[in-house]
């Protein structure tokens, strides 16, 4: 048994059998065959080790050819090592007495070889190991050959453990399949952390190496609340695990009591719980769950993942889609939030090296106008169907805020023209995710109908720290106390000019949060839909002065592990745990 620590993203527990997919992005398959395909899987072997050999012989000619013997002698120190008898004689005893699948016999035996390189001492054997990940690397490409499945056609339920999944392919994932996941790499801020979060999946990333200490069908468990990865745990850790599993259902059940009842303090005062949402299917889970509305609607899974942009009428499905499902209920719809290295359709010249600090969200969109304005155009039309409103990401200058809102002005004419029906009067918002941002907000809040603060980016760039870093995660802190003036500030100024402020960050979803943010004053909170049931009973546990003596004991603290202590010391006293809802209302 081994235990790994990464960082928690997604809670809940997964317990099942691994698949894993390095970061080349092939499947190491589950290992075991039938006795009579043994010998089908010998022969696929020595077919791999034949392809490969004659691809390795090609490499080192053309190297040989352009650049000199010298650069060619690392693929003839490949191809050695690639035709060891030793080698092939070891993987061979693995398919013929285990019954391994020739993928799994080629993994543990090279991966056996890589680990006693990496025990050397002496730099130069230790740094062999790469070479032996390498080969094993090409010769599992060519067994799993180029008909591999991929993520999205998982028939069966797995652990799904990688070097990294990129948000296209999290949002690829079925729960119904994929019982969890962990990856080497990522942060809590980062968007496979959101994605997983709104699909309600045990998720736990920047674990560090391991992959290479796990293979395909190893049972595992990942602990999505501690943040832990547990790889062939003993019978006494799964049953601990499995105690989980049914303490967590039996939550689960006990605050679906809560889905029909208003969320209202013990004061009477209203806290509308609205949800945010990835895909359009996500609408019915998030009213099943209690969800007022949706407070933001995120648009990029029209791009992630898909080799050709969207068209209108794909925005506009996807948008009426939602809007029919809420029947009614408010639907925030937020533009495009990608950086330019993100999108396919996006013009060779737009490229960017750094797409946190660079062409990204609403900068994007305003150099890239025919994309802005098709969206602003689905959007515009989908304002009919029900209660609609838009909300543009990253508005760091007033400038940018008021151009979004010519062109949305704009593509507004041409389909009154067009005699195309929209709203006319739709409501218009502003994340607020910069210090610029929250330091302008008394600017801001005269163009705008609501604001909302997205403190995913805004502790992302408060603090400096890249929210998909696993190596800063620790600085990345909601509860920093810089982080915490900018939020109050927001939510005062809001209070004072009459702007409903709501805040849709992943902080709204943590239970720790909820008084710290209604005592901030905040009304309208946009969270996860899997958390909205545990945040409306905290909601109907607490009265406002409760919340606002809370705020002002955290305001008046300099440490994080202060206010992080002080924050969950309160939130225990609400015995969530225990019977004490607060009445029948």
């Amino acid at each position: 048994m081994q235990q790994l620590d990464g960082i928690a993203v997604s809670p809940g527990v997964a317990i099942g059998e691994a698949l894993v997919i390095d970061n080349e992005g092939f499947r190491i398959p589950r290992h075991y065959v039938l006795r009579e395909e043994v010998e089908n899987e010998l022969q696929r072997f020595q077919n791999a080790l034949e392809s490969v050999a004659a691809d390795i012989q090609q490499t080192r000619d053309s190297v040989a050819t352009q650049l000199g013997e010298q650069y060619a002698a690392i693929f003839a120190a490949h191809l050695q090592m690639l035709q060891d008898p030793h080698l092939r004689a070891e993987v061979e005893r693995w398919i013929d007495n285990q019954q391994y699948s020739a993928e799994y016999a080629v993994s543990v035996t090279l991966r056996g070889y890589a680990r006693a390189f990496q025990k050397f001492e002496n730099a130069y054997l230790s740094e062999r190991s790469h070479d032996v990940y390498d080969l094993e690397r090409r010769l599992l490409q060519s067994l799993v050959g180029h008909e591999r499945q991929q993520i999205a056609s998982l028939d069966s339920p797995v652990v799904l453990l990688a070097h990294n999944l990129s948000p296209s392919e999290t949002a690829m994932l079925k729960p119904e399949f994929v019982l969890g996941f962990g990856t080497e790499v990522g942060g809590a801020g980062g968007h496979t952390a959101i994605v997983a979060k709104g699909m309600e999946i045990p998720a736990v990333v920047g674990i560090g190496s391991f992959l290479f200490d796990v293979s395909g069908g190893d049972r595992v468990i990942i602990d999505g609340n501690e943040g832990r990865l547990i790889l062939r745990p003993d019978e006494q850790i799964l049953q601990r695990y499995r105690q989980r599993q049914r303490d967590r259902q039996s939550t689960v059940v006990r605050l679906e009591s809560l889905r029909d009842k208003p969320s209202v303090t013990r004061d009477g005062v209203p806290i509308q719980l609205m949800a945010n949402i990835e895909f359009p299917h996500e609408a019915l889970t998030s009213i099943e769950r209690g969800a007022e509305g949706i407070g933001l609607y995120r648009t990029e899974f029209l791009y992630l993942g898909s080799a050709i942009a969207p068209t209108e009428e794909d925005h506009y499905r996807a948008y009426g889609e939602v809007v029919a499902a809420m029947d009614g209920r408010p639907v925030v719809i937020r533009t495009l939030d990608l950086g330019a290295d993100k999108l396919s359709s996006t013009p060779s010249e737009l490229a960017d090296p750094n797409p946190f600090l660079g062409l990204r969200s609403i900068r994007l969109a305003l150099a890239n106008l025919p994309l802005f304005r098709l969206q602003l155009r689905a959007i515009l039309r989908a304002s009919v169907l029900g209660s609609v409103r838009v909300m543009f990401p990253l508005i760091t200058t007033l400038d940018e805020l008021i151009r979004a809102k010519q062109i949305l002005n704009e593509a507004r004419d041409e389909l009154i023209n067009e005699g195309v029906p929209c709203n006319r009067e739709m409501l218009v918002g502003m994340m607020v995710e910069s210090p610029a941002a929250a330091l302008l907000i008394d600017r801001f809040i005269e163009e705008v109908d609501f604001i909302s603060i997205g403190t995913n980016d805004l502790i992302q760039y408060t603090l400096a720290v890249d929210r998909g870093n696993p190596a800063v995660n620790d600085l990345y802190q909601a509860s920093n106390p810089a982080v915490l003036r900018l939020i109050q500030r927001v939510v005062q100024v809001a209070q004072q000019a009459n702007v409903p402020a709501s805040l849709c960050g992943q902080m709204s979803s943590l239970p720790q949060y909820t008084m710290l943010l209604l005592g901030f004053g905040l009304r309208q909170l946009s969270v996860a839909s899997g958390s909205i049931p545990e945040i409306k009973q905290i909601c109907r546990r607490v009265d406002l002065e409760q919340c606002q003596q809370v705020a002002a004991e955290v305001m008046g603290m300099t440490r994080v592990q202060e206010i992080d202590a002080y924050l969950a010391a309160e939130l225990a006293k609400l015995n969530l745990g225990g019977p004490g809802e607060a009445g029948s209302r």
